[in-house]
């Protein structure tokens, strides 16, 4: 079955890259100096919020498309959880991401430094999303 491969594929990539940014990026990001982090923020939130979203509509279009194939509600279950990201990242995420970039814009890189690490902490609940889905297809796939 291709499309639950590729549905699992997608959210073991989408956790890999939820991992990324808790383990590597972000802390990386939060040692750079006020003006450093207010270059980098910006290109990165809108890079990283396009490679999430991809991945998780991917997932979340093959898993439909395993389900169909299987008749097995595992597949949707799993196509479910991965979209799960997408309102959490719009009620949880986004209103962080705004009040950062409204601080960047108007000077005030320290108080947007400890959103971003209210926003790193709220960013591994994405991972958690990821993992849920990824286990989900796994059991679907057995």
């Amino acid at each position: 079955m291709i499309a639950g491969t590729l549905a699992l594929g997608a959210a073991a990539a989408f956790v890999g890259a939820s991992l990324y940014v808790n383990l590597v990026e972000q802390p990386a990001r939060l040692s750079l100096d006020d003006e450093a982090l207010s270059k980098e923020w910006e290109p990165s939130d809108h890079r990283g919020f396009a490679l999430f979203a991809a991945l998780a509509v991917f997932s979340a279009v093959a898993g439909l498309v395993a389900f169909r194939e299987a008749e097995d509600a595992r597949w949707l279950l799993g196509a479910l959880v991965i979209l799960a990201t997408w309102p959490y990242v719009y009620f949880a995420v986004v209103p962080l991401n705004n009040r950062i970039l409204a601080y960047i814009d108007a000077g005030a890189v320290g108080e947007a430094r400890g959103v971003i690490d209210l926003w790193g902490r709220l960013e591994a609940g994405q991972t958690l999303i990821g993992l849920a889905a990824a286990g989900v297809f796994i059991w679907a796939a057995n």
